[in-house]
């Protein structure tokens, strides 16, 4: 590999994981807009794992408005970031595939808007499928992939609200 190679890929490291970065800023400070702007044109999210939808960016995102009412705070961490380069249309590099696990810890809103312990936490594992474009890195696809949750004592898992 030549250095120019290389310096290529740690440039793209860089851009995907900013990528992902900014896809759970999104999510936390419920910029529902930019969340949007993350996604390909044909990008697609699964949250069925976590009581969500399936569906394109735009149906995604106004199901994450509605569900992230309910916690105004809320801050999850993407950690363990493993990222894999492939090929599209024999070109290195125009796709990437991110494994990485979540923790997702939120606050219920309280009766007054504010926001009230306990928390509810619950972590599992993305796999982000990537594309290049124009503009840059774009999701194409995001699975989310809920391994556990815990609600709040005297809350069934059935009766909680579906988390990000």
């Amino acid at each position: 590999m030549t250095q120019r190679v290389e310096l290529a890929t740690v440039m793209d490291r860089l851009a995907v994981d900013g990528l992902i970065t900014d896809y759970a800023v999104a999510v936390d400070d419920g910029d529902w807009a930019a969340y949007r702007d993350l996604f390909a044109p044909d990008g697609r999210a699964d949250y069925r794992s976590a009581g969500g939808i399936e569906g394109d960016a735009a149906q995604v995102a106004g199901w994450l408005a509605r569900s992230m009412e309910l916690f105004p705070m809320r801050q999850h961490l993407i950690v363990n970031r493993r990222v894999r380069f492939g090929f599209l249309e024999q070109d290195t590099g125009d796709t990437a595939h991110v494994q990485a696990d979540y923790i997702n810890p939120m606050r219920f809103a309280g009766h007054d808007g504010g926001s009230t312990a306990p928390d509810f936490i619950c972590g599992g594992r993305y796999a982000f499928a990537l594309v290049r474009t124009y503009d840059g890195w774009r999701l194409r696809e995001v699975v989310v992939q809920e391994k556990w949750r815990r609600t709040p004592e005297g809350l069934t898992t059935e009766q909680s609200p579906s988390p990000a």
